[in-house]
């Protein structure tokens, strides 16, 4: 195992009672990607089983390479969560469901709003319906996001902030946040929403900004390229992916979490700040500051970071990676293995 790949699993595990997971079933909807795929490799170490599902479709974040620790250990199925008859099978005698399948570019959800309305929304609740008719015993971990909020009206964003989404993505992120808050509320299924803000790490999708703009800058960086920052001065929170997997792995261990929907946030920086801290990390780079093109600025929201107080409470969960170290182990991870995520 890479030796930063090593220390994420390392962190987690210090903190976490493997038993809890072991020879549960468990399955991971987007298990090739950013996020899934972290989780995937770390109940496979517990002695879990781990059913994969993605549908490796190019503009998403799925990636094989992700995976490859695991290959042989984890039951892999490349199907796609619109499939409703597949997912069937699939969530039967499932102990534990990481939901994690989503369409995540904002700009994407502005172009193409159907298709972001068939995955986010609408897959949304047929999941929620097969749980309910085969398995309502399950318990289920969703992967929310802070852009539900829109334009923040006070920082930092509590979880009482005002719902006021500025894209198709935020809005229809939000209705299948709700459909699993209903499911758990009418239908007693064990639910738990997690807002998760920025997510940076190995494993995520760089070769574009779809997933995270953080993403380009790294392979920008790697390839000798200036970061581009448009504005600079908004003001964001970032989390470290072995941060993020634990909270979803707390959030499936504590019963205080379901039917609750909680943020989760990190270190805050400008985004000006960021790029040169990422550059100086580097070793070296250039920056550019432009300004923001037309079609983004419409739905930009502006400065953001979250008020993540009530899942630390319920959890004992903290945000323990500073970004310097992020970043460090997201550009030695990416040096290593860029070829991988062209």
């Amino acid at each position: 195992m890479e030796p930063t790949l090593r220390r994420t699993q390392e962190s987690i595990g210090a903190s976490l009672m493997k038993d809890l997971f072991r020879e549960k079933s468990i399955l991971i909807t987007g298990g090739a990607g950013f996020l899934g795929s972290h989780i995937a490799n770390y109940l496979v170490g517990c002695g879990a089983h781990v059913i994969i599902v993605d549908s490796l479709i190019p503009q998403y974040g799925g990636n094989q390479f992700n995976l490859r620790q695991i290959k042989g250990k984890a039951q892999m199925n490349y199907s796609d969560v619109r499939d409703s008859h597949g997912l069937r099978h699939l969530i039967q005698g499932v102990d534990y469901l990481f939901n994690l399948a989503g369409q995540s570019s904002h700009m994407d959800s502005m172009r193409d709003p159907f298709t972001d309305l068939e995955i986010n929304c609408y897959s949304q609740l047929s999941i929620l319906e097969i749980c309910r008719e085969i398995n309502p015993n399950i318990k289920i971990i969703f992967a929310s996001t802070r852009q539900i909020y829109g334009r923040p009206d006070y920082l930092p964003v509590d979880e009482s902030h005002p719902i006021v989404p500025v894209d198709v993505n935020g809005i229809n992120k939000f209705s299948g946040e709700m459909y699993h808050q209903l499911y758990n509320k009418i239908y007693n299924i064990r639910t738990c929403c997690l807002r998760m803000t920025n997510t940076i790490g190995p494993h995520m999708r760089v070769k574009d900004a779809r997933q995270t703009f953080v993403g380009i800058w790294v392979k920008n960086l790697i390839e000798g390229k200036p970061i581009e920052v448009w504005g600079g001065e908004q003001i964001r929170d970032f989390t470290y992916v072995t941060d993020c997997v634990e909270a979803f792995l707390l959030a499936a261990s504590y019963k205080e979490c379901e039917g609750h929907f909680f943020n989760i946030g990190g270190p805050r920086i400008s985004l000006r700040d960021l790029a040169e801290l990422m550059i100086k990390v580097n070793g070296g780079g250039e920056l550019v500051i432009k300004e923001f093109p037309e079609e983004n600025k419409a739905i930009d929201i502006g400065d953001y970071y979250s008020n993540d107080e009530k899942f630390r409470t319920t959890t004992g969960w903290s945000s323990k990676y500073d970004l310097e170290r992020a970043i460090f182990e997201t550009l030695a991870f990416y040096k290593a293995n860029l070829r991988h995520y062209l």
